[in-house]
């Protein structure tokens, strides 16, 4: 169901744009910055004060850190723990990374 003004609104709209009242607005074509819905702007804040961190970019520290592990891992068993630990993370950070693009 359409809002009972929508037809005034739409009126009130094309004679704007008629008369030129939209031309030359600052930041015409350019994205509008940091454009949240209100639970996003909460939640970033609220990220950004506790200096929490998204998944992916945690899981990514502890892939690098897992194969500079394993780089200096010499051991055949601890090796074999080394590269099933970064496999694990690796998925996880895959997964995640999948999520991400799928989901946003």
């Amino acid at each position: 169901m359409d809002h009972p003004l929508i037809d005034h609104i739409s009126r009130v709209i094309a004679k704007a744009e008629r008369e030129g009242a939209f031309d030359d607005l600052a930041g015409a074509g350019k994205p509008i910055p940091d454009l949240h819905t209100p639970g996003d702007a909460v939640l970033d804040r609220l990220m950004r004060e506790s200096g929490a961190k998204p998944q992916a970019v945690t899981l990514k520290a502890q892939v690098t850190e897992a194969r500079a592990r394993l780089a200096e891992t010499t051991g055949e068993a601890e090796r074999r723990d080394a590269m099933r630990a970064l496999a694990d993370l690796e998925m996880r950070l895959s997964i995640e990374m999948e999520t991400l693009r799928r989901y946003g």
